[in-house]
């Protein structure tokens, strides 16, 4: 932990000597971002978003080394080779995501002080800049209670305010309950606060600058703020801890979307977009994560690839192409094979891969923070649970129609060449797809939504996939252990990282009866 929050301390400078840039134009200003003396806030805010885009957008280290082993495995996203202690969480895994989560929060809590020291009137014109920094920070912490429980936060990343003083700088961990609490409270009186702010028209240009998400733009981050609400109080909602609240506040904002808006579009979506490969916000290594001789990476799953072909998705040719001896039919890896006939499969190039156009080759794959499809999703499952089977209905079409046009979109933008680009879905096929999921004919809406919620999330954003799969419990999945296996179960949580309870000991101990990969999250309550 020694280490870490002296490397926590040091990049709390990144972006200090960077001035400001267009989106377009990143390869300019993101060369050595170590190279750095001094800060602001408008830098500030962008070295939050830089040191967070190795959560968001796709990366080497966050596909191979964190999802590829664990939640990729747990959920089918991927078809994996069945191996002795699969189901044992890699310390790797976590410390890869914990590392740049904790990178994030330093630079969020150098934010808040360099804020803080502002004049009374700084404050007051820059205020978008803090509720927008917030907003991105409470996402990512929110993903990161997900995945492992308690963390280390009201104390965590403080060292550059401790004067560089390790030794009182070791944070205590806070409670998953009090940490969604805290975010709860505050996205609420941030969502009153966006109604009645005005940006002025001396700081309106530097923002736009510095904003590599919402590009300045209030309404946008208005409707971040409150999806991200609507997400996390759904979350919650089956939780004796916020039950009731949920109720009330869900309630509030889906029947108020005039004062709370919400995203409904593809065109209001929360995503970092890649503008130029040569700078450091792109997908790094991306085809590396999936490409790798021997690690059969891009392999789909059969429950993926069993559903869409039983529904004619149209989303199937867009995220998936055939194997080159499979004759034009989407195989799936089965994951309850041994490991013989497993490898047979895969060597004798049937098996279905993610398509290399869209994904593993594509420069250009936005990193999604919410998405009009996901809030669809929960709009129709408040209705459903409400009564409204009219609104249920339409809020779960219009998920499934904007994740097809989506995915559409991700495939355009990529200018690979190696396998031809899909088709865009026509309206008849859309309408074929639609038609054959049938709401009105399933009887259980939930395990629907739920299905169409994890084909939507797939591998773009993972952790919130893990996250809806274990709060709704469907899809079902069963993953085979050997006999000598440690852990025989797929865990409902993350463990934390080794150097935890190396270097942080005497806090790690507190919540080291929690720390095992098959106690609950408090929301987890299926």
């Amino acid at each position: 932990m020694k280490k870490s929050l002296i490397m926590m301390g040091l990049c709390v400078a990144s972006f200090s000597t960077i001035t400001s840039c267009k989106k377009d134009t990143f390869a300019d200003y993101y060369k050595n971002p170590a190279k750095v003396s001094e800060s602001s806030i408008e830098k500030q805010f962008t070295g939050i978003i830089y040191d967070f885009r190795a959560l968001i957008i796709p990366t080497y280290g966050n596909y191979f080394i964190t999802l590829r082993p664990t939640i990729n495995l747990y959920i089918q996203n991927l078809g994996s080779l069945n191996q002795a202690n699969q189901l044992v969480p890699g310390s790797a895994a976590i410390e890869e995501r914990w590392n740049k989560y904790y990178a994030g929060l330093t630079q969020y809590k150098e934010f808040i002080r360099l804020f803080n020291n502002q004049s009374e009137e700084d404050k007051a014109n820059k205020k978008a800049m803090l509720l927008a920094a917030k907003v991105l920070f409470y996402d990512q912490t929110q993903q990161m209670v997900d995945l492992v429980g308690d963390i280390p936060w009201t104390e965590a990343g403080n060292l550059m305010a401790n004067g560089g003083d390790y030794t009182i700088s070791y944070p205590k961990y806070d409670k998953a309950v009090d940490i969604y609490t805290t975010m709860l409270d505050d996205l609420k009186i941030m969502s009153e606060d966006l109604n009645t702010l005005q940006i002025p028209a001396t700081f309106a240009g530097s923002f736009k600058t510095q904003d590599l998400i919402n590009n300045g733009d209030l309404e946008l981050w208005k409707k971040y703020c409150n999806s991200l609400r609507l997400r996390m109080l759904t979350r919650v909602s089956a939780s004796s801890q916020f039950a009731s609240r949920a109720t009330a506040e869900i309630d509030e904002i889906v029947k108020n979307q005039t004062k709370y808006p919400l995203i409904l579009t593809n065109s209001e979506n929360a995503q970092i977009d890649i503008f130029n490969v040569s700078s450091d916000i792109k997908s790094e290594d991306i085809k590396g994560a999936f490409e790798t001789d021997g690690w059969y990476a891009n392999i789909a799953s059969k429950p993926m690839i069993d559903q869409m072909v039983s529904t004619h998705d149209p989303r199937l040719p867009i995220l998936f192409e055939t194997g080159d001896k499979a004759a034009g039919v989407y195989i799936g890896l089965d994951q309850s094979l041994n490991n013989n006939e497993q490898s047979t499969l895969v060597r004798g190039n049937t098996l279905t891969i993610y398509n290399r156009h869209t994904l593993s080759r594509n420069k250009y794959i936005p990193g999604i923070l919410i998405s009009a499809s996901q809030v669809n999703f929960l709009l129709a499952e408040y209705y459903n649970k409400t009564g409204n089977a009219g609104s249920a209905k339409a809020a779960f079409e219009n998920g499934l129609k904007e994740s097809i046009n989506l995915y559409s979109s991700i495939s355009k933008k990529s200018d690979d060449k190696t396998v031809p680009a899909a088709a865009v879905p026509t309206a008849a096929e859309i309408a074929t797809f639609i038609s054959t999921v049938n709401w009105d004919a399933a009887s259980n809406k939930i395990q629907l939504i739920a299905t169409q919620k994890w084909l939507h999330f797939n591998l773009f954003q993972a952790v919130e996939n893990w996250s809806e799969v274990r709060r709704l419990d469907y899809p079902k999945f069963t993953i085979p252990t050997f006999s000598s296996d440690i852990q025989k179960t797929v865990p409902v949580k993350l463990t934390l990282p080794q150097a935890e309870a190396t270097y942080n000991e005497a806090n790690y101990n507190v919540v080291k009866d929690q720390d095992n990969p098959n106690t609950k999250l408090f929301w987890d309550v299926n």
